[in-house]
């Protein structure tokens, strides 16, 4: 899932392409071994970066996740090596929450909602 402009300013150097967090991701990589390093949730997987995904067969391209959702928590025990699958499993809920406060800033500002009422329609 694509990083929002907002978000990107957040990571260190004020993107993920700038030279502060490319050297916090290759750190991380390395220390990954360029494995999945898989999560609590699939603490099994070990994809492999550029192979093809044992459960998938796509092309693993590893990202680097912050468990904590926090792109300004750059601690390496914040940070972990993980494929799509692993990552999108992880993020789930998160931008699960997210979409659905989206939606409903987007629907009071339309005055789809009773503001008095709570929120509610």
């Amino acid at each position: 899932m694509p990083i929002s402009a907002a978000n990107q300013k957040l990571y260190p150097g004020g993107s993920i392409r700038s030279p502060e967090w490319r050297a916090i991701r290759d750190t991380i990589l390395k220390r990954a071994r360029f494995h999945c390093e898989g999560t609590s949730r699939v603490f099994e997987c070990r994809a492999v970066h550029g192979d093809p995904h044992p459960e998938t067969g796509k092309r693993v391209v590893l990202t680097i996740a912050h468990l904590d959702h926090d792109p300004r928590h750059n601690d390496p025990g914040n940070l972990r090596a993980l494929c799509q699958r692993c990552h999108n499993r992880w993020d789930k809920s998160h931008r699960t929450a997210n979409a659905r406060a989206t939606r409903q800033r987007k629907a009071i500002q339309l005055g789809l909602f009773d503001q008095s009422a709570g929120g509610r329609p």
